[in-house]
C-alpha cells in the first residue's frame, strides 16, 4: 500500500507534464456560469488550446446586385478576418492549462453514486466504503486527485465507440490490465468455476478473432485486496491459471504503471492499446487505475475501457478513449463475535467434504445441484476470509517454489460455495431431522475424506480437533435463518417446440436443421393466440397490409427525362453543364466519345469481323492512302515548329536546368511524330551535357551536384528505351561518347559492343566519382523507367495499357466477372468505363449499374459519364441516372445508373423491379473492400449474391483477394444451376413473363459466362517515401523514414517482410550500405554489390524491375542473416535505420502548424492534403495557415497601404452610393450637365477600383495559390456555386490564398469547390478528414498525416498515402508523419489490411424482406433464388460449416419471431405491418416497436391538435420528439459522463426516459421478444456440442463426467425439478436455470456456447443499457436537444459530439421522420388523421431547422 501512495505522490510532480502529453486531452471547454453572455459561450465553445481560431458563423443578408456583390463580398470577409484576429491575439493572452474548477459547476454529492449504485449496481452489490478512511498519505494531494478526477470525467465523455481489432500486425499486441480483468467479472452471484469459465469467455472472443494479447498485474495493486481476501484469492489463483493452463501471457514482474520496467516494455513493444477498468473496489484503487491510465495516454498509448464492451460473431467494440474514467464501489464492515475453536473445526470438516465432492464429483452432476438462498452468518465470514487469504499466500509460495511438481489443471475449481452452503444446510437443519435425512457418503467418498482430515490435523500441531465423523459436534448456527432458503421457479416454461411453416424457401434453406427439431400442436396456446391487425385496420380505417410505394419512388427527384415542364428542362440543363465542367477538372481530355448503337446486329464482335476480309475495297485503299498524307502533313508541321523552337529551348535549359526541362517535357506531350520527338530528346540530351560540364568546370575539384548527370543520364535511358528502332550508328557513338564523358567506362563498352579498356588514363573532368548501378539506383532513384508495353491495343485510344489492364478488357468483352485489386491511380477504372461504352454500343435496353461507397463518389463517376458520353436515345431515355439516398433522377430509364449501395439492394429486393434487375448486364463495385467495413458492410454482400449478371470489383486495399474471388466463384456457380433449372423446368406462366417483359431478346442473346477473375497488380507507379516530422524549439527535424525501420528482429524471423512493404531504389542502396557497415565480415557483400550484382552489371538501362530483383535478394539475404544467427547485427541494423523523432506537446505541435505547412512549402513538397480526423481542428488547422498568411503580409506591407485601401474603399462606396441615384432606364431625360456628371462618376469608379486593386494583390510570398493554374473567369464561375453558402466568404478568402478544408458536414457544393480548385492546382493546402481517402479523385505531391486517432488503422492509411503521387506529374509521392508517434508510425507501414471476413448478414427485417420479395414478385423462381443466394452465401460463412449452422439457426428464430408478432402467416406469406416495418429496415428493432406503439393506439392518444385546428403544440411535437429519439437516435454515451452534475450551456445531453405509457408498451414488447427468444434457445439446445460445453473455451480444461460410483448425500443433494436444458455446465454452478433464460441480459452468459448465438441479434429495445458494473449508460439527447435550440455547434460542445457525425446523426434522423410521414400516408385512408397530420408536421419543421445550420 505504501509503495502505492508513494507513487501517487510521486506523480503530483509530473502531473503537469502527463496531462500535458494525454492525447487530445484538455480540450478547453465551455464556461457554464449562467452569467456568461452568449458571445463568450460561442468563443468558448469552439476555442480550444491547440493553438487553433475559433469557428465563426456570418450572418447573411438576402442576395445582392452584381455590381455591389463584389464590394460586399470584401467588406465582410475583411470583417470576418478582423474578427479572426482579434480572436487570436485573445487567445495568445489565454493561460495554457485550463482550470476546471472554473470550467464546470459540477455537485459530487455522494447521494447521487449512492443511488446509481442501489438502483442500478444490483448485480455488483457491494457496500459503501466510508470516505473518512483514506490514509492521510491521500489526503495530502487533494488538489491533484480532484484535478486528476475531472481531467478523466471531461475527456472520458468524449470516448469513441468502436471496434477494437481493426488493424492487423502479427509480431503485435495489446495489453489487458490484469486487475481490471478481475473488476469485469466480480460478481458475488458468481460462483468460482462460473467467474473463470465467464474470464475465459472474454478472453477466448478475443482469441478466436485472430487477437493478440498479453496480462499485466501489478504487483502494488495486489496490496488493495487484502482487505477483501475472497478477492485476493480470485486474484492470485487466476494469474495461476492463465500461467500453467493457457498459453496467455502474463506479466507480474511490474511493480506499479510508474517503474522503469514498465516504461521500457511499453518503449519496446508499444501496444496497439491497454484495456483499464475506470471503476475500483475502492476510491484509492480507482484512482489507482486513472494514474494507470493518464500515464499510459502520456505515453501515447491509447485506452479502451473495460466496461461497455459488446462483441458479435466477427467483432469486438468498446469505448476507445484518449481519456480517463472513473468510479467507486462501495464495501460493508461489520463485528460480531468470533467462532470458537470447535466450531471452526466443524467448518473446517465441511470445507474438506466439499473439497471431496469436488475431486469425484462431476459437473453434469454439480449442474443439477439445489439452489440454495441462505448466507453465511457474520460468525463465519472471518474464517472464511481467513481461508481465502491463506490460499493466496500458499499459492504464491508456490509459484516461488519451482521445485512441487504439482498439477495446476483444475485450479479455476479449488472452490464451490454453493456445495459448501449445501452440506453446511443438511447438516445443519436435515441431518438433525431423523434418520431417513441421514445419507451414506459412499465408500470412496467416505475415504478420502478422512485422509484429507487427517492430513489436515496432522498440519495443526498445537490443537487437536477430533476425528473426522461426526462431521458436526456443535450446534453452532452456520446460516441466516430468516432467509428463504430453496429457489422457486415461478414461471412455467412453455412447450418446447416451432411453430409450423409450411414454405418452400424455408425447407430448402433450413430443411436439415429443421428435421431435428419439434413443431407444436395447432392447438398449442402458442399457436392459437398468433396476432392479428384486423382490429386496428377497421378502428382507425388504416391498411396495415396495403403495398407501400418503392424507396426509389419517395426520394427527391428535381427532374428527369421523362419532364415535360420548361422549368425542369432548364434544371437538367443546367445540372448537365456543371457535370460537363466538374468533369472537366476530371479529365485530361473534355472530347467526348460519341457511342452509336449498332444498327445491324447486337453482336459486338461485327464490326471485328468485317475487318478480317482478305482484299480491302477501293474506298479503305484511298481511306488509308489519306491517311498517310496527313500524318506526313502533320509530321511536317511539328517539324518546323521544332526547328523554331530547338534553339530557345536548348539556351532555356543551359540557363535553369530544372525549368528548361519541364517545357521539354511539356512541347514533347502536344507531339505524335515518333521522329520529331527523337530529334527533340537527342538536342535536349546535347544541352545537358552542355550544362553538366559547364558545372563540372564551375566546381572544379568541389563535390558537384549530381541531379545536373541525372538529367543526362534520364535522356539517355529514354533514347536507348523507347527509340531503340530510330538509333543509328553515329547517334550510338554519340551515347558512348557521353557515357564515357560521365566516367560509366563499362557501360559505353557495353553499349559499343567493344571490350572494356584497361588504361584509365584519360578519366575526364566531368566523370562521376559513383558506379554507374549505385548511380542509377541512389541518384536517378524514382526516374528509373517502368516496364511498359509498346503495342497498342485497338480499344484504348489515350494511351497503351499494361498487360493486367488488358487481361480486364478480355473480361468485359467476355461477359466474365473480374476482381481487381490494384494500388490507387494505377488506372483500374478505365476497365469500368470500357464496360460502359460495350453496354451503351450494345443495345438501347441493357443497363450498367455503377456502385459507389459514398455520394461523393457517386458524384464524381456521374461527371465522369457525362464528360465521356453522349448518345443518341429514344425519348424518355438518358444515358446516365443516379440514385442516392436523398436524390435520385432517372433511375429506371437510364443505360448508366450511378448509385450507393443501400439503394441499389432496395431495387435488388423489392419485388416490383424485377423487370428491371433483368436488364442489368454489368454491374460495377467501385471500393470493395467495403465489405469488410463494419456499418452497412453486409449490403455490399447481399447485392454481390443477388446480381446475376457479370461484376467487376475494384479496390486498392484487399488482403484476402483469393478467398473473396472464391467465394465469388461459388455464387457464380450457384447462379449457372439456377439459371440451368429454370431453363430446363420453366413453366408456361414463367414463358409467358418472360413475353411480357420488353427487354429486346438481344440483351439475353448475350454470350453467358460465369468465371470470376481475379487480377493483381501490386506495383505502384510511383513509389512513396515517407518521413517522420517533429518539432524542436521552433525548428523542424524531417527525417527520412525508411520502411525496414518499422520492423524487429522478431517480425522478420517469424512472419518475413510484409508483402507491400517495398522499398525505393534509393532506400535498396542505403539497406545495403548499412549491411555492409554493420557486418564487414558479410560473405556475399561483394556479391551483392551493386556494380557486381548480375542484374545491373554492365547494364545501361537499370529498370524499376531490376531494382526490385535487388530489392528482394536484399530481403532474403537479411532474413538469412537471422537463420545464421546474426539477431544483433539485423538488431543494430534495424536501430540504424529508425528516424530519432523528438517528442513535443500537442498545443506546441499545433501552435506551430503553419510554419510547417510553409516549410513544406520552401521544399516544394505542396500540393498536399493534411489528413486530420476532427472536423473542429479540420477547419482550425486551415484557418490557422490562412493567418498565418494574414500576418506574414501585415508584417511586410507599409504600414500606410492599410490606411490608404481605407480610404479608397470608402471613397468607392460613396461614389458607388451616388451612382445610384442615376436610373439607368432615365438617362434620355437627364440634362448635360448630370448625364457629365455621371460620366466623370463612372470614371472614378472605374479609377479608384483600379487602385483599390493594385494594393489587393496578394504578394506571391503570401500566397500558397497559383494564378496560372486557373483563369479570372473560371475561378468566378467556381466560385458561384457556393453564392448561398454560409461561410463562403471566408472559403473564398481561403481559396485565392490556395487553401482549402473538406469534410463530411459541409455542404456538397462547398466541397466541390475544393476539389475542383486542387485537382486544377490553384489550392495547394488542403486540410481534411476521412472523406477524401475514399477514391475521391485528388491527387497530391505530398500526404501529410497530421493527427493520429483510433480511426487512422491500417485501411485508412494505404487509402489516404495512396493520394500522394500524381501519376504524369510526379516521379514519387510524399507522406509526412507529423508528430505521430514513431511505433504508430512503424505500425502503419508494416500492418496488413485487415482480411475480409464479412459480417453477421441477417437480420429479423431482412429476413421479412426475403419473405416479402418471395411471396409478392412476379417472376417466383427468380425471387427465390435471390432469397436463398442471401441466406446461403454470406461471406462470413463460406467453407466455415459452424457459421452456416448459426446462421440457419438464427434464421428459424427470426421466423418464429415474425409469425408470432403478426408480420407473417403459417404459410410465410407477409401480413400485418409488413410493409412498414421492411420499409424501416435500417432501424432494427426500433421499427418493431414504432409499430407496436402504432398498433396500441399510443401515438393516437399522444398526437390531440390545438382545439379547433390541425396544428399541434410545440409540448406534443418535442414529446414525439423524445419518443422518437429514444428509438431511432440511439447514441450511448459511457456510463461514467453522468458521474458529476454539469450545469449545460444549451443542450439536456441526456436523453429523458420514454413517457411512461411507451416505456410500457417496450416492456411488454421486451418480454414478448424475451419470451420467443429464451423458448427458441430451449427449443435449439438438442443442437449443441456437448463435449464442447465441458470445457472451458480458452483453457480447454476438460469437466467431461469422471469415473463416478455414485454418493447417497449427492444424490439428496440434487434438485431433479431444476430445468437446465439450455444452461452452460458452468453457469448452472452459479444457480442459473432455463427460466433464467427469459431474462436477456443474462443470455450470453448462461446459453450453450457451441450454439454460437449472441443476444445482440435478438430484436430487443432495451430501456436501459448498463456496463459491467451495473452503471447506466445513459442515451445521448442529440437529436431532441437539436430540436429544442437548432445549434451544430451546441451539440458539438455539450453533446461531446464532432460536428460531422452530428450533422449525419441529424440528417439521418431527418430523413427517417420523412420515411415514416410517408409511409402512413399510404397507410391511412383519412387524410386528417392526427398521427399522420403529427409526423407531417414534424418532418416538415426538423428538415427546415437543419437547412438552416447548411
Amino acid at each position: 500500500m505504501e509503495k502505492s501512495l508513494r507513487f501517487i505522490a510521486a506523480l503530483t510532480k509530473k502531473s503537469r507534464s502527463v496531462m500535458d502529453s494525454a492525447e487530445g486531452h484538455f480540450k478547453k471547454v465551455l464556461h457554464n456560469d449562467p452569467k456568461d453572455n452568449a458571445s463568450n459561450d460561442d468563443k468558448d465553445s469552439e476555442c480550444s488550446d491547440s493553438g487553433f481560431i475559433p469557428t465563426y458563423e456570418y450572418k447573411e443578408s438576402g442576395s445582392t446586385s452584381d455590381s455591389d456583390e463584389k464590394d460586399e463580398t470584401s467588406d465582410r470577409a475583411e470583417a470576418a478576418v478582423a474578427q479572426m484576429l482579434k480572436e487570436e491575439e485573445d487567445r495568445e493572452k489565454e493561460a495554457e492549462d485550463p482550470d476546471y474548477s472554473n470550467a464546470y459547476s459540477i455537485s459530487t454529492t455522494e447521494e447521487v453514486t449512492q443511488q446509481e449504485s442501489q438502483t442500478e449496481g444490483q448485480d455488483f452489490r457491494v457496500l459503501q466504503h466510508e470516505r473518512d478512511s483514506q490514509s492521510p498519505e491521500i489526503r495530502k494531494h487533494p488538489e491533484f486527485l480532484k484535478k486528476l478526477r475531472l481531467h478523466v470525467w471531461a475527456s472520458l465523455s468524449r470516448a469513441q465507440y468502436v471496434s477494437l481489432l481493426k488493424d492487423f500486425v502479427e509480431s503485435e499486441f495489446f495489453v489487458i490490465d490484469g486487475d481490471s480483468l478481475l473488476l469485469m467479472f466480480l460478481d458475488e452471484k458468481t460462483q468460482y468455476l462460473n467467474f473463470f469459465y465467464q474470464i475465459e469467455c472474454f478472453l477466448q472472443d478475443f482469441t478466436e478473432k485472430g487477437a493478440k494479447y498479453v496480462i499485466a498485474f501489478f504487483k502494488d495493486a495486489e496490496q488493495m485486496y487484502f482487505p477483501y481476501p475472497h478477492f485476493l484469492f480470485l486474484r492470485t489463483v487466476l494469474i495461476e491459471h492463465l500461467r500453467h493452463n493457457t498459453s496467455t501471457t502474463v506479466h507480474t514482474e511490474f511493480s506499479n504503471c510508474l517503474s522503469s520496467k514498465w516504461e521500457i516494455f511499453l518503449k519496446k513493444s508499444y501496444p496497439y492499446f491497454i484495456i483499464v477498468s475506470d471503476v475500483g473496489l475502492t476510491s484509492l484503487q480507482t484512482d489507482y487505475l486513472s494514474i494507470l491510465i493518464v500515464h499510459s495516454l502520456s505515453k501515447k498509448i491509447n485506452i479502451v475501457l473495460a466496461s461497455g464492451q459488446e462483441y458479435d460473431i466477427l467483432r469486438v467494440y468498446g469505448y476507445h478513449v484518449q481519456s480517463v474514467y472513473k468510479h467507486r464501489l462501495f464495501f460493508q464492515k461489520g463485528r460480531s463475535n468470533p467462532l470458537s475453536l470447535e466450531e471452526a473445526a466443524d467448518l473446517c470438516r465441511m470445507q474438506c467434504l466439499t473439497v471431496t465432492f469436488l475431486l469425484h464429483m462431476p459437473l453434469s452432476q454439480r449442474a443439477q445441484i439445489r439452489i440454495m438462498k441462505s448466507c453465511w452468518t457474520k460468525q463465519v465470514l472471518p474464517l472464511i476470509k481467513m481461508q481465502q487469504l491463506c490460499t493466496h499466500f500458499a499459492l504464491t509460495q508456490l509459484s516461488d517454489t519451482n521445485d512441487w511438481k504439482l498439477d495446476l489443471t483444475y485450479l479455476p475449481d479449488l472452490n464451490d460455495d454453493s456445495l459448501l452452503i449445501n452440506l453446511a444446510h443438511y447438516y445443519e437443519v436435515e441431518y438433525t431431522e431423523g434418520l431417513e435425512f441421514r445419507k451414506e457418503l459412499g465408500k470412496e467418498m467416505e475415504n478420502e475424506y478422512k485422509c484429507l482430515w487427517d492430513t489436515v490435523t496432522k498440519l495443526a500441531v498445537k490443537y487437536s480437533f477430533g476425528d473426522a465423523f461426526p462431521i458436526r459436534k456443535t450446534s453452532q448456527l452456520f446460516l441466516e435463518q430468516e432467509q428463504t432458503l430453496f429457489r422457486d421457479y415461478e414461471e412455467e416454461i412453455p412447450n418446447i417446440g416451432l411453430i409450423s411453416l409450411k414454405s418452400d424457401l424455408v425447407e430448402d434453406y433450413a430443411g436439415d436443421v429443421l428435421k431435428d427439431l419439434p413443431v407444436l400442436k395447432s392447438n398449442d396456446p402458442a399457436v392459437t393466440s398468433l396476432i392479428k391487425y384486423k382490429e386496428f385496420d377497421e378502428l382507425r380505417h388504416w391498411h396495415s397490409g396495403r403495398p407501400l410505394t418503392e424507396e426509389y419512388e419517395r426520394v427527391q427527384c428535381s427532374a428527369n427525362a421523362k419532364s415535360k415542364a420548361p422549368e425542369e428542362r432548364r434544371q437538367i440543363q443546367k445540372l448537365q453543364t456543371f457535370h460537363h465542367f466538374y468533369a472537366s477538372t476530371l479529365e485530361d481530355s473534355t472530347s467526348k466519345l460519341i457511342v452509336h448503337q449498332e444498327d445491324v446486329s447486337g453482336n459486338a464482335n461485327a464490326a471485328v469481323k468485317k475487318t478480317q476480309k482478305k482484299h480491302k475495297s477501293k474506298a479503305e485503299t484511298i481511306a488509308e492512302e489519306n491517311n498517310r498524307r496527313l500524318k506526313a502533313k502533320e509530321e511536317k508541321k511539328e517539324q518546323e515548329q521544332w526547328k523554331a523552337l530547338c534553339i530557345p529551348t536548348e539556351k532555356e535549359i543551359k540557363a535553369n536546368l530544372t525549368i528548361g526541362i519541364k517545357k521539354l517535357e511539356k512541347f514533347l506531350k502536344t507531339l505524335k511524330s515518333k521522329s520529331v520527338k527523337f530529334s527533340v530528346e537527342m538536342a535536349g540530351l546535347s544541352a545537358c551535357l552542355e550544362v553538366w560540364k559547364e558545372h563540372c568546370r564551375e566546381q572544379g575539384n568541389k563535390s558537384k551536384d549530381l541531379s545536373k548527370a541525372v538529367e543526362v543520364m534520364r535522356r539517355i535511358h529514354i533514347l536507348l528505351e523507347k527509340y531503340q528502332d530510330l538509333l543509328e550508328k553515329p547517334h550510338v557513338k554519340k551515347l558512348t561518347k557521353y557515357l564515357r564523358l560521365l566516367g560509366f567506362e563499362n557501360l559505353a563498352c557495353s553499349l559499343s559492343g567493344q571490350t572494356e579498356e584497361s588504361n584509365h588514363q584519360n578519366i575526364s573532368n566531368c566523370a562521376i566519382k559513383v558506379g554507374p548501378a549505385r548511380f542509377q539506383l541512389q541518384y536517378m532513384d524514382y526516374y528509373l523507367l517502368r516496364e511498359e508495353r509498346n503495342d497498342p491495343d485497338p480499344r484504348v485510344k489515350h494511351f497503351i495499357p499494361d498487360t493486367w489492364q488488358r487481361e480486364l478488357l478480355d473480361a468485359v468483352d467476355n461477359n466474365e466477372s473480374a476482381v481487381i485489386v490494384a494500388p490507387t491511380s494505377s488506372g483500374k477504372t478505365y476497365a469500368s468505363y470500357y464496360c460502359m461504352e460495350k453496354v451503351l454500343k450494345t443495345s438501347n435496353e441493357g443497363v450498367v449499374v455503377y456502385v459507389a461507397p459514398t455520394k461523393a463518389l457517386v458524384n464524381q463517376v456521374v461527371g465522369t459519364i457525362y464528360s465521356r458520353f453522349t448518345k443518341k436515345l429514344p425519348d424518355g431515355l438518358v444515358v446516365c441516372g443516379v440514385f442516392t439516398r436523398d436524390y435520385r433522377s432517372d433511375v429506371m430509364n437510364s443505360q448508366i445508373l450511378v448509385t450507393v449501395p443501400q439503394c441499389l439492394e432496395i431495387l435488388m429486393l423489392s419485388p416490383r423491379c424485377q423487370k428491371w434487375t433483368k436488364r442489368i448486364q454489368y454491374v460495377i463495385f467501385d471500393e470493395v473492400h467495403c465489405l469488410g467495413g463494419e456499418i452497412g458492410a453486409e449490403v455490399w454482400e447481399h447485392l454481390l449474391v443477388t446480381i446475376r449478371c457479370p461484376f467487376l470489383a475494384l479496390s486498392a486495399t484487399v488482403s484476402n483477394p483469393e478467398h473473396l474471388t472464391e467465394w465469388l466463384q461459388s455464387v457464380k456457380r450457384y447462379w449457372q444451376r439456377v439459371e440451368n433449372t429454370i431453363e430446363g423446368s420453366s413453366t408456361n406462366s414463367e414463358k409467358s413473363f418472360t413475353r411480357k417483359c420488353k427487354v429486346k431478346s438481344k440483351i439475353q442473346e448475350q454470350k453467358k459466362s460465369y468465371r470470376v477473375r481475379l487480377v493483381l497488380y501490386e506495383e505502384r507507379y510511383n513509389d512513396l517515401e515517407k518521413y517522420v516530422c517533429s518539432l524542436k524549439g521552433s525548428d523542424f527535424i524531417i527525417e527520412h523514414c525508411h520502411p525496414c525501420a518499422a520492423l524487429t528482429v522478431n517480425h522478420i524471423e517469424s512472419y518475413g517482410f510484409p508483402s507491400d512493404l517495398s522499398l525505393s531504389p534509393r532506400e535498396t542502396i542505403q539497406l545495403y550500405d548499412i549491411m555492409v557497415k554493420v557486418w564487414q565480415e558479410w560473405p556475399r557483400a561483394q556479391e551483392l554489390d551493386p556494380e557486381e550484382f548480375v542484374s545491373f552489371k554492365n547494364k545501361v538501362v537499370i529498370k524499376k524491375a531490376d531494382a526490385r530483383k535487388y530489392e528482394q535478394e536484399l530481403k532474403k539475404e537479411l532474413s538469412k542473416w537471422i537463420v545464421l544467427g546474426q539477431r544483433q547485427k539485423v538488431n543494430e541494423l534495424l536501430e540504424h535505420l529508425k528516424p530519432k523523432p523528438v517528442d513535443c506537446s500537442e498545443q506546441e505541435k499545433w501552435k506551430h502548424f503553419a510554419s510547417f505547412v510553409d516549410k513544406l512549402h520552401e521544399m516544394d513538397k505542396l500540393p498536399a492534403i493534411f489528413f486530420i480526423f476532427k472536423v473542429d481542428t479540420v477547419e482550425s488547422a486551415a484557418k490557422n495557415v490562412f493567418l498565418n498568411l494574414l500576418k506574414k503580409q501585415k508584417s511586410e506591407q507599409d504600414p500606410n497601404t492599410e490606411r490608404e485601401k481605407q480610404r479608397l474603399s470608402d471613397e468607392l462606396r460613396k461614389v458607388k452610393k451616388m451612382l445610384t441615384k442615376f436610373n439607368p432606364q432615365d438617362t434620355k431625360k437627364l440634362n448635360s450637365s448630370k448625364m457629365e456628371n455621371m460620366v466623370l462618376l463612372s470614371t472614378t469608379k472605374q479609377q479608384l477600383e483600379k487602385r483599390l486593386k493594385r494594393l489587393t494583390v496578394i504578394p506571391s510570398v503570401c500566397t500558397y495559390a497559383d494564378p496560372k493554374a486557373v483563369d479570372e473567369d473560371t475561378l468566378k464561375k467556381i466560385f458561384h456555386r457556393i453564392r448561398f453558402e454560409r461561410g463562403r466568404y471566408l472559403q473564398q478568402m481561403m481559396a485565392l490564398r490556395g487553401i482549402g478544408y473538406h469534410h463530411g458536414s459541409m455542404a456538397a457544393r462547398e466541397r466541390l469547390v475544393v476539389e475542383m480548385l486542387f485537382r486544377l492546382g490553384y489550392i495547394k493546402v488542403v486540410t481534411a478528414t476521412s472523406t477524401l481517402a475514399l477514391g475521391i479523385n485528388m491527387p497530391c505531391k505530398s500526404v501529410v498525416f497530421a493527427e493520429d486517432s483510433v480511426f487512422l488503422d491500417a485501411l485508412n492509411y494505404r487509402q489516404m498515402s495512396g493520394r500522394a503521387g500524381r501519376r504524369g506529374q510526379d516521379m514519387i509521392g510524399n507522406v509526412f508523419f507529423y508528430d505521430i508517434p514513431l511505433p504508430k508510425v512503424e505500425r502503419l507501414i508494416k500492418s496488413n489490411v485487415p482480411q475480409l471476413k464479412g459480417q453477421f448478414p441477417l437480420t429479423v427485417s431482412l429476413i421479412l424482406r426475403l419473405m416479402l420479395l418471395a411471396a409478392k414478385a412476379d417472376d417466383k423462381a427468380d425471387a427465390r433464388a435471390k432469397a436463398l443466394s442471401v441466406l446461403k452465401h454470406s461471406l462470413m460463412s463460406f467453407r466455415k460449416e459452424r457459421y452456416a449452422e448459426i446462421l440457419k439457426i438464427y434464421f428459424m428464430f427470426s421466423l418464429q419471431f415474425l409469425i408470432k408478432e403478426g408480420y407473417l402467416d403459417q404459410e410465410g406469406n407477409p401480413i400485418g405491418f409488413a410493409g412498414l416495418v421492411t420499409h424501416l429496415y435500417y432501424y432494427e428493432p426500433s421499427n418493431f416497436v414504432l409499430v407496436s406503439f402504432l398498433v396500441k393506439g399510443l401515438f393516437h392518444k399522444l398526437c390531440q391538435p390545438i382545439k379547433g385546428s390541425t396544428v399541434f403544440s410545440e409540448d406534443v411535437l418535442e414529446k414525439l420528439v423524445l419518443i422518437l429519439a429514444n428509438l431511432f437516435g440511439r447514441k450511448y454515451l459511457p456510463a461514467c459522463s453522468m458521474k458529476y452534475k454539469r450545469t449545460f450551456c444549451q443542450s439536456k445531453v441526456f436523453l429523458e426516459d420514454l413517457p411512461e405509457d411507451f416505456a410500457d408498451a417496450v416492456n411488454e414488447y421486451n418480454t414478448k421478444v424475451e419470451g420467443n427468444f429464451a423458448h427458441f434457445l430451449l427449443t435449439t439446445a438438442k443442437l449443441a456440442d456437448m463435449e464442447q460445453e465441458y470445457r472451458l473455451p480458452l483453457s480447454k480444461t476438460d469437466f467431461t463426467s469422471k469415473i463416478w460410483h455414485g454418493s447417497e448425500l449427492a444424490s439428496y443433494l440434487m434438485d431433479n425439478t431444476k430445468s437446465i436444458s439450455a444452461i452452460s455446465p458452468f453457469a448452472c454452478v452459479s444457480g442459473v436455470v432455463d427460466n433464467d433464460l427469459f431474462h436477456g441480459e443474462i443470455i450470453n452468459k448462461a446459453v450453450f456456447r457451441s450454439l454460437g448465438i449472441n443476444v445482440t441479434n435478438c430484436p430487443l429495445l432495451y430501456l436501459n443499457k448498463y456496463d459491467n458494473q451495473g452503471r447506466r449508460r445513459p442515451l445521448n439527447a442529440y437529436a431532441l436537444d437539436f430540436y429544442k435550440h437548432g445549434s451544430l455547434i451546441a451539440l458539438t460542445t455539450d453533446n461531446w459530439l464532432n460536428e460531422g457525425d452530428a450533422y449525419y446523426a441529424l440528417k439521418d434522423f431527418s430523413l427517417l421522420l420523412k420515411s415514416i410521414g410517408t409511409s402512413l400516408s399510404e397507410l391511412c385512408d383519412d387524410p386528417n388523421d392526427n398521427v399522420l397530420l403529427a409526423f407531417q408536421q414534424l418532418a416538415k419543421i426538423y428538415e427546415e431547422k437543419l437547412k438552416c445550420v447548411t
